[in-house]
């Protein structure tokens, strides 16, 4: 296909027409695979969503960060030492204490 021949306004429905094709077929491409993962679970006796929770990253697998530093006048004030540096580590800080003194 020539598209140089093409008008603005012929290259504009041409684009569309694309754009709605494209939509269609990865509607059918998702249907095909969800068919095909299905299958699948069910020849080898795995209920379909014990497989997509395994496949899930679990809340319980998140790596927690222990806390690295407590502000010595507020205990429930901490910092793990990753991220932005709270505004109480930022005024000891400022006022030319080390924060190896709040360390826990």
């Amino acid at each position: 296909m020539n598209l140089s021949n093409l008008s603005v306004a012929e290259l504009r429905t041409l684009q569309e027409n694309i754009t709605q094709q494209l939509k269609k077929c990865e509607q059918q491409e998702i249907a095909s695979a969800r068919e095909q993962i299905l299958a699948i679970a069910q020849s080898v006796g795995v209920p379909l969503g014990e497989l997509i929770n395994s496949i899930k990253p679990s809340q319980k697998e998140k790596a927690v960060v222990a806390v690295q530093y407590r502000n010595p006048d507020d205990a429930t004030e901490q910092w793990t030492g990753r991220g932005r540096q709270p505004k109480w580590v930022k005024a000891w800080i400022d006022a030319g204490k080390s924060l190896d003194l709040v360390r826990v």
